[in-house]
């Protein structure tokens, strides 16, 4: 019975290792407002506040799947190798606001209404500035 517990609570510890399983909304307070209507480019790269939100906003909501510090352990795309430009971060608000959902099966939640636009972008500019290698 004991090394059945405990077997559960490594397996517990392990689940939570990358981040929550509920998406976790994210304080935005610090960065500047973008509004209502949604942007096309990511208004944040490069600006450091902003990467340090999309950083602690990336382990709670992403690191699960695509994996600690972008490097994907197979389950979810790589994000480091997404395109840095205008087409990349179309592709990047297009996922994360609608998910992803093939056959019936969700293999990404929809993020809309859980994170503001202002936290998806800090994610961005956080996944961006990351080394490629």
């Amino acid at each position: 019975m004991k090394k059945i517990t405990l077997a559960l609570l490594a397996t517990t510890m392990l689940a939570f290792g990358h981040g929550s399983v509920t998406p976790q909304a994210i304080d935005t307070h610090e960065l500047k407002p973008l509004g209502a209507d949604w942007l096309e480019e990511n208004p944040y790269k490069g600006d450091a506040t902003a990467i340090k939100i999309g950083k602690y906003a990336y382990s709670e909501n992403c690191a699960r799947c695509h994996g600690l510090d972008a490097i994907s352990g197979g389950i979810a795309p790589d994000l480091r190798f997404l395109d840095d430009g205008i087409d990349g971060d179309e592709w990047f608000m297009e996922r994360v606001r609608g998910g992803a959902v093939r056959n019936g099966n969700v293999y990404m939640p929809p993020f809309e209404g859980v994170l503001n636009q202002e936290a998806m972008w800090a994610i961005r500019a956080y996944v961006m500035s990351l080394p490629k290698e």
